[in-house]
């Protein structure tokens, strides 16, 4: 069953732990600048809200590399760099309408998430579920059940 990375923004406290966590499991440092997932500061509303590649279905990235070096992993659906074949022209940072490829000055090659082989380390390492794992089957039941209960109060109150 395919899986999905689902980030609830208004339980990020902004701690960094899960760009921390992605950084170590990665590249082998704790180095915000080298994760695949970020977490965006709102200063003036004062919240945060992780973001990462959402392993679009009809991939632009994917779709864009003109030596198809991003490939689907069987295992987890993931969109996955496959650093043999990256030549780092990074025209896929420039068809992903969402920003989430980066380029690594360091290896000469993009980086995305992963979803770190079905295990993601931002989940493991989130404190408040900001950021769970779930089966895309499930991906609308809590604005579902929100929506059911609205109308349940709804109809009490009349």
């Amino acid at each position: 069953m395919q899986r999905f990375l689902h980030i609830q923004p208004q339980k990020c406290t902004g701690c960094l732990q899960c760009e921390m966590a992605c950084s170590l499991d990665n590249e082998g440092i704790f180095n915000p600048a080298k994760s695949r997932i970020k977490v965006f500061v709102f200063h003036s509303e004062g919240q945060f809200a992780p973001f990462t590649c959402t392993q679009c279905n009809d991939a632009w990235c994917m779709n864009a590399c003109p030596v198809d070096a991003i490939q689907v992993d069987r295992d987890t659906g993931a969109k996955i760099v496959i650093d043999t074949q990256c030549v780092g022209c990074k025209v896929c940072t420039i068809a992903c309408p969402f920003g989430t490829i980066n380029y690594n000055r360091d290896t000469g090659k993009v980086i995305k998430c992963d979803l770190c082989g079905g295990q993601p380390e931002c989940v493991t390492a989130c404190p408040t579920d900001a950021i769970s794992y779930i089966d895309s089957d499930w991906a609308g039941f809590e604005r579902m059940r929100a929506s059911a209960e609205k109308s349940l109060a709804s109809a009490a109150n009349s």
